[in-house]
Protein backbone atom coordinates (compact mmCIF):
# COMPACT_ATOMS: atom_id res chain seq x y z
CA UNK A 1 0.00 0.00 0.00
CA UNK A 2 1.29 3.38 -0.69
CA UNK A 3 1.13 6.25 1.52
CA UNK A 4 -0.56 9.03 -0.57
CA UNK A 5 -0.03 11.10 -3.59
CA UNK A 6 3.03 13.46 -3.31
CA UNK A 7 2.31 16.80 -4.10
CA UNK A 8 -0.45 16.79 -0.36
CA UNK A 9 -0.70 19.66 1.75
CA UNK A 10 -0.74 18.98 5.26
CA UNK A 11 -1.05 20.42 8.79
CA UNK A 12 0.84 19.11 11.81
CA UNK A 13 -0.24 19.95 14.87
CA UNK A 14 3.02 19.40 17.81
CA UNK A 15 5.03 19.59 14.71
CA UNK A 16 8.23 21.10 16.50
CA UNK A 17 7.90 17.85 19.08
CA UNK A 18 9.54 14.81 18.72
CA UNK A 19 7.66 12.81 16.97
CA UNK A 20 5.68 14.86 15.19
CA UNK A 21 9.21 16.55 13.66
CA UNK A 22 10.14 13.59 12.26
CA UNK A 23 6.92 12.61 10.77
CA UNK A 24 7.14 16.63 9.10
CA UNK A 25 10.76 15.31 7.77
CA UNK A 26 9.26 12.20 6.30
CA UNK A 27 6.32 13.87 4.68
CA UNK A 28 8.64 17.03 2.81
CA UNK A 29 11.12 14.25 1.89
CA UNK A 30 8.08 12.47 0.26
CA UNK A 31 7.02 15.95 -1.75
CA UNK A 32 4.33 17.04 0.25
CA UNK A 33 3.69 21.11 1.81
CA UNK A 34 3.70 20.94 5.20
CA UNK A 35 2.73 23.90 7.65
CA UNK A 36 3.61 22.94 11.54
CA UNK A 37 1.46 24.65 14.16
CA UNK A 38 2.93 24.22 17.76
CA UNK A 39 3.00 27.01 21.29
CA UNK A 40 6.64 26.07 21.71
CA UNK A 41 5.50 25.35 25.41
CA UNK A 42 7.35 21.82 24.87
CA UNK A 43 8.72 21.84 21.38
CA UNK A 44 11.76 23.56 19.87
CA UNK A 45 11.75 25.65 16.75
CA UNK A 46 15.11 24.81 15.64
CA UNK A 47 13.13 21.45 15.17
CA UNK A 48 10.77 22.35 12.71
CA UNK A 49 12.03 20.95 9.28
CA UNK A 50 13.76 23.33 6.90
CA UNK A 51 11.01 23.64 4.23
CA UNK A 52 8.29 23.58 6.90
CA UNK A 53 5.93 26.50 7.15
CA UNK A 54 6.10 27.46 11.00
CA UNK A 55 3.05 28.73 12.75
CA UNK A 56 3.60 29.43 16.83
CA UNK A 57 -0.01 29.09 18.18
CA UNK A 58 -2.24 26.71 20.15
CA UNK A 59 -3.98 23.81 18.58
CA UNK A 60 -7.14 25.41 20.54
CA UNK A 61 -6.65 27.96 17.55
CA UNK A 62 -6.80 26.23 14.99
CA UNK A 63 -9.68 27.46 13.16
CA UNK A 64 -7.66 30.63 13.02
CA UNK A 65 -4.92 28.69 10.70
CA UNK A 66 -6.97 25.87 9.01
CA UNK A 67 -8.83 26.46 5.18
CA UNK A 68 -9.55 24.12 2.79
CA UNK A 69 -6.16 24.05 1.28
CA UNK A 70 -5.30 21.19 3.63
CA UNK A 71 -5.59 17.89 2.50
CA UNK A 72 -5.10 16.23 6.11
CA UNK A 73 -3.97 16.84 9.81
CA UNK A 74 -1.77 15.19 11.71
CA UNK A 75 -2.31 15.55 15.22
CA UNK A 76 0.70 15.69 17.90
CA UNK A 77 -0.61 18.40 19.87
CA UNK A 78 -0.11 17.50 23.15
CA UNK A 79 1.00 17.30 27.07
CA UNK A 80 2.24 13.60 27.37
CA UNK A 81 4.31 13.38 30.79
CA UNK A 82 2.23 10.58 32.99
CA UNK A 83 3.28 11.79 36.43
CA UNK A 84 2.15 14.93 35.67
CA UNK A 85 -0.51 14.24 34.43
CA UNK A 86 -1.55 12.49 37.95
CA UNK A 87 -0.44 15.63 39.64
CA UNK A 88 -2.25 17.91 37.74
CA UNK A 89 -5.27 16.15 35.64
CA UNK A 90 -6.87 19.52 34.70
CA UNK A 91 -4.06 20.28 32.71
CA UNK A 92 -4.35 17.16 30.70
CA UNK A 93 -8.16 17.12 30.03
CA UNK A 94 -7.50 21.06 28.84
CA UNK A 95 -4.43 20.90 26.33
CA UNK A 96 -4.96 17.02 25.13
CA UNK A 97 -9.36 16.85 25.28
CA UNK A 98 -10.40 20.76 25.01
CA UNK A 99 -7.52 21.10 22.05
CA UNK A 100 -8.24 18.08 19.66
CA UNK A 101 -12.32 18.81 20.64
CA UNK A 102 -11.53 22.51 18.97
CA UNK A 103 -9.18 21.13 16.45
CA UNK A 104 -11.74 18.67 14.76
CA UNK A 105 -14.29 21.36 14.63
CA UNK A 106 -12.18 23.94 13.12
CA UNK A 107 -11.41 20.62 10.72
CA UNK A 108 -14.93 20.62 10.26
CA UNK A 109 -15.76 23.72 9.49
CA UNK A 110 -12.80 23.80 7.32
CA UNK A 111 -13.97 20.77 4.85
CA UNK A 112 -10.78 18.74 5.72
CA UNK A 113 -12.18 15.27 6.28
CA UNK A 114 -8.90 13.13 6.79
CA UNK A 115 -7.05 13.05 10.03
CA UNK A 116 -3.83 11.19 11.96
CA UNK A 117 -3.91 11.06 15.47
CA UNK A 118 -1.26 10.21 17.75
CA UNK A 119 -2.22 7.98 20.61
CA UNK A 120 -0.50 5.61 22.92
CA UNK A 121 -0.34 2.26 24.70
CA UNK A 122 -1.09 4.07 27.94
CA UNK A 123 -4.93 3.46 27.50
CA UNK A 124 -4.22 -0.17 28.06
CA UNK A 125 -3.10 0.73 31.72
CA UNK A 126 -1.77 -2.54 33.10
CA UNK A 127 -2.73 -5.54 30.97
CA UNK A 128 -2.61 -9.24 32.08
CA UNK A 129 -1.06 -10.63 29.29
CA UNK A 130 0.33 -9.68 25.80
CA UNK A 131 1.60 -8.94 23.18
CA UNK A 132 -1.41 -6.73 22.98
CA UNK A 133 -4.01 -6.42 20.32
CA UNK A 134 -6.13 -3.52 19.39
CA UNK A 135 -9.23 -5.63 21.33
CA UNK A 136 -7.36 -5.47 24.55
CA UNK A 137 -9.13 -4.29 27.34
CA UNK A 138 -8.63 -0.14 27.51
CA UNK A 139 -8.17 0.74 31.19
CA UNK A 140 -5.60 3.61 31.35
CA UNK A 141 -4.17 4.11 34.73
CA UNK A 142 -3.52 7.83 35.00
CA UNK A 143 -4.72 10.91 33.27
CA UNK A 144 -2.37 10.83 30.08
CA UNK A 145 -4.02 7.97 29.29
CA UNK A 146 -7.62 8.57 29.68
CA UNK A 147 -7.48 11.67 28.13
CA UNK A 148 -5.81 9.93 24.59
CA UNK A 149 -8.34 7.36 25.08
CA UNK A 150 -11.11 10.40 25.16
CA UNK A 151 -9.78 11.75 22.40
CA UNK A 152 -10.28 8.10 20.60
CA UNK A 153 -13.73 7.73 21.61
CA UNK A 154 -14.46 11.81 20.48
CA UNK A 155 -12.40 10.71 16.86
CA UNK A 156 -14.74 7.68 16.78
CA UNK A 157 -17.90 9.87 16.85
CA UNK A 158 -16.88 12.66 14.80
CA UNK A 159 -16.26 9.48 12.37
CA UNK A 160 -19.65 8.30 12.60
CA UNK A 161 -21.66 11.63 12.60
CA UNK A 162 -19.83 13.51 10.23
CA UNK A 163 -18.14 11.40 8.16
CA UNK A 164 -14.35 12.23 9.11
CA UNK A 165 -11.90 9.19 8.08
CA UNK A 166 -9.30 8.93 10.73
CA UNK A 167 -6.44 6.63 11.66
CA UNK A 168 -5.37 6.77 15.50
CA UNK A 169 -2.13 5.07 16.13
CA UNK A 170 -1.06 4.14 19.59
CA UNK A 171 2.77 3.79 20.14
CA UNK A 172 4.60 1.85 22.38
CA UNK A 173 7.73 3.03 23.58
CA UNK A 174 9.33 5.41 20.62
CA UNK A 175 13.30 5.37 20.86
CA UNK A 176 16.09 6.61 18.66
CA UNK A 177 16.81 9.73 16.61
CA UNK A 178 16.55 10.53 12.72
CA UNK A 179 18.95 13.43 11.78
CA UNK A 180 18.86 16.28 13.93
CA UNK A 181 15.65 15.10 15.50
CA UNK A 182 15.76 13.39 18.81
CA UNK A 183 14.45 13.45 22.15
CA UNK A 184 14.74 16.79 24.29
CA UNK A 185 12.01 16.26 26.88
CA UNK A 186 11.97 18.46 30.34
CA UNK A 187 11.77 16.77 32.63
CA UNK A 188 13.36 13.47 30.68
CA UNK A 189 11.29 10.23 31.70
CA UNK A 190 12.35 7.89 28.62
CA UNK A 191 14.68 4.89 29.47
CA UNK A 192 17.47 5.32 26.82
CA UNK A 193 17.77 9.77 26.97
CA UNK A 194 17.90 8.74 30.60
CA UNK A 195 20.95 6.14 30.44
CA UNK A 196 22.51 8.15 28.16
CA UNK A 197 22.74 10.99 29.86
CA UNK A 198 24.53 9.61 32.80
CA UNK A 199 26.98 8.15 29.87
CA UNK A 200 27.16 12.14 28.92
CA UNK A 201 28.22 12.55 32.74
CA UNK A 202 24.52 14.94 33.21
CA UNK A 203 23.52 12.48 35.86
CA UNK A 204 25.53 10.29 38.14
CA UNK A 205 23.29 7.20 37.52
CA UNK A 206 19.97 5.77 36.07
CA UNK A 207 17.01 4.03 38.40
CA UNK A 208 16.10 1.20 38.18
CA UNK A 209 12.23 0.79 39.46
CA UNK A 210 11.46 -2.49 40.56
CA UNK A 211 14.09 -5.92 39.73
CA UNK A 212 11.24 -8.21 41.23
CA UNK A 213 9.00 -8.07 38.42
CA UNK A 214 8.16 -12.28 36.80
CA UNK A 215 10.56 -11.53 33.37
CA UNK A 216 13.93 -12.78 32.83
CA UNK A 217 15.84 -10.81 34.68
CA UNK A 218 13.28 -9.35 37.02
CA UNK A 219 13.17 -5.63 35.71
CA UNK A 220 10.15 -4.28 32.87
CA UNK A 221 10.01 -5.56 29.31
CA UNK A 222 9.21 -2.89 27.25
CA UNK A 223 8.84 -2.81 22.97
CA UNK A 224 11.19 -0.50 21.46
CA UNK A 225 9.94 1.00 18.25
CA UNK A 226 12.39 3.59 16.08
CA UNK A 227 10.99 6.98 15.79
CA UNK A 228 11.93 6.72 11.99
CA UNK A 229 9.71 3.58 11.49
CA UNK A 230 6.73 5.10 13.47
CA UNK A 231 7.21 8.42 11.11
CA UNK A 232 6.45 5.79 7.93
CA UNK A 233 3.57 4.30 9.63
CA UNK A 234 1.83 7.58 9.54
CA UNK A 235 2.65 8.59 5.91
CA UNK A 236 0.97 5.11 5.30
CA UNK A 237 -2.12 5.59 7.93
CA UNK A 238 -2.94 9.12 5.21
CA UNK A 239 -3.56 6.59 2.34
CA UNK A 240 -5.36 4.36 4.37
CA UNK A 241 -7.84 6.39 6.05
CA UNK A 242 -11.58 5.93 4.69
CA UNK A 243 -14.61 8.47 4.79
CA UNK A 244 -16.71 7.73 8.27
CA UNK A 245 -14.39 5.09 9.47
CA UNK A 246 -11.88 5.02 12.42
CA UNK A 247 -9.39 2.71 12.47
CA UNK A 248 -6.74 2.05 15.36
CA UNK A 249 -3.60 0.57 15.00
CA UNK A 250 -0.74 -0.33 17.91
CA UNK A 251 2.84 0.58 16.30
CA UNK A 252 4.85 -1.39 18.12
CA UNK A 253 7.74 -4.57 17.07
CA UNK A 254 6.39 -7.38 18.98
CA UNK A 255 9.65 -7.82 20.67
CA UNK A 256 10.30 -6.82 24.20
CA UNK A 257 14.01 -5.99 26.09
CA UNK A 258 14.12 -5.46 29.58
CA UNK A 259 15.52 -2.57 32.17
CA UNK A 260 18.82 -4.11 32.02
CA UNK A 261 19.00 -5.14 28.94
CA UNK A 262 18.39 -1.71 27.48
CA UNK A 263 21.24 -0.29 30.17
CA UNK A 264 24.17 -3.12 28.80
CA UNK A 265 22.99 -2.31 25.27
CA UNK A 266 23.99 1.24 26.48
CA UNK A 267 26.93 0.38 27.55
CA UNK A 268 28.80 -1.19 24.60
CA UNK A 269 27.48 1.33 22.52
CA UNK A 270 28.58 3.99 24.47
CA UNK A 271 31.51 2.54 26.20
CA UNK A 272 30.83 4.17 29.49
CA UNK A 273 30.20 2.25 32.62
CA UNK A 274 26.69 3.65 33.76
CA UNK A 275 26.14 2.67 37.02
CA UNK A 276 22.35 2.01 37.99
CA UNK A 277 20.38 2.51 41.43
CA UNK A 278 17.86 -0.19 42.50
CA UNK A 279 14.32 2.17 43.16
CA UNK A 280 11.00 0.81 44.30
CA UNK A 281 8.69 -0.18 41.82
CA UNK A 282 6.62 2.54 40.47
CA UNK A 283 2.76 2.29 40.79
CA UNK A 284 0.85 1.79 37.43
CA UNK A 285 4.26 -0.25 35.65
CA UNK A 286 3.17 -3.00 34.32
CA UNK A 287 5.93 -5.86 33.83
CA UNK A 288 5.56 -6.62 30.13
CA UNK A 289 4.11 -3.87 27.63
CA UNK A 290 5.02 -5.33 24.26
CA UNK A 291 2.57 -4.85 20.61
CA UNK A 292 0.95 -7.07 18.47
CA UNK A 293 1.11 -5.19 15.52
CA UNK A 294 -0.61 -7.17 13.07
CA UNK A 295 -3.33 -4.97 12.25
CA UNK A 296 -0.48 -2.21 11.31
CA UNK A 297 0.75 -4.74 9.15
CA UNK A 298 -1.99 -5.81 7.64
CA UNK A 299 -4.10 -2.90 7.18
CA UNK A 300 -1.49 -0.13 6.29
CA UNK A 301 1.11 -2.57 4.83
CA UNK A 302 3.69 -1.27 7.79
CA UNK A 303 7.18 -2.98 8.12
CA UNK A 304 9.24 -1.80 10.70
CA UNK A 305 12.95 -2.44 9.54
CA UNK A 306 15.26 -0.68 12.26
CA UNK A 307 14.30 -3.34 14.80
CA UNK A 308 17.40 -3.91 16.41
CA UNK A 309 18.03 -2.26 19.84
CA UNK A 310 21.82 -1.71 19.04
CA UNK A 311 21.05 0.31 16.29
CA UNK A 312 18.11 2.62 18.20
CA UNK A 313 20.32 3.39 20.75
CA UNK A 314 23.20 3.76 18.60
CA UNK A 315 20.91 6.67 16.61
CA UNK A 316 19.62 7.75 20.07
CA UNK A 317 23.59 8.19 20.97
CA UNK A 318 24.68 10.10 18.00
CA UNK A 319 21.84 12.45 18.24
CA UNK A 320 22.75 13.55 22.54
CA UNK A 321 26.25 13.90 21.59
CA UNK A 322 25.07 16.31 18.77
CA UNK A 323 22.61 17.94 20.88
CA UNK A 324 25.14 18.31 24.12
CA UNK A 325 27.47 20.22 21.56
CA UNK A 326 25.14 22.09 20.30
CA UNK A 327 23.91 23.50 24.15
Amino acid sequence: MTSTTTGGSYLVTGGAGYVGSVVAAHLLAAGHAVTVLDDLSTGHRDAVPEGARFIEGRVQDAARHLDGSYDAVLHFAASSQVGESVAHPEKYWRNNVGGSLELLAAMRGAGIRRLVFSSTAAVYGEPAAGPLTEDAPAVPTNPYGATKLAVDHMIGAECTAHGLAAVSLRYFNVAGAYGRHGERHDPESHLIPLVLQVALGEREAVSVFGDDYPTPDGTCVRDYIHVADLAEAHLLALGAARPGEHLICNLGNGNGFTVHEVIETARKVTGHAIPQLAAARRPGDPAVLVASAERARAVLGWRPTRCDLAGIVEDAWEFARRDRGRG
